[in-house]
């Protein structure tokens, strides 16, 4: 566990909030039809229906945005540490190249 994927780790959280959300939208739609079967008139029968539709729509467009926001912010982290490792690289190297430069004057 000495290095752990957050990219992974944030993709996941990602996923498990779309789920929860979903099966809360899920319940939600289910008690709304519910309530539209038992309606006593045709208006409000709609009117429940309806707003079980609009609901379902509207969860779905949230959870759509969940999703791509902590896609997004795992490719940005994964992203940002590519690129420390890459500095920390190039810093290594010209350390060493310094080192090596220093060692052919002392020995010219």
């Amino acid at each position: 566990m000495a290095e752990i994927d957050l990219d992974g780790v944030i993709r996941g959280i990602g996923k498990t909030q779309h789920k929860a959300l979903m099966g809360e939208a899920k319940k939600r739609h289910a008690r709304l039809m519910g309530l539209a079967a038992k309606a006593k008139t045709k208006e409000s029968k709609a009117r429940l229906k309806q707003t079980a539709k609009d609901m379902m729509e509207l969860a779905n467009a949230a959870a759509r945005r969940l999703q791509l926001t902590a896609e997004n912010a795992a490719d940005s982290y994964a992203r940002a540490m590519r690129n420390a490792l890459e500095d920390i690289k190039a810093a290594e190297a010209k350390a060493a190249a310094a080192a090596k430069a220093k060692t052919a004057k002392k020995q010219a």
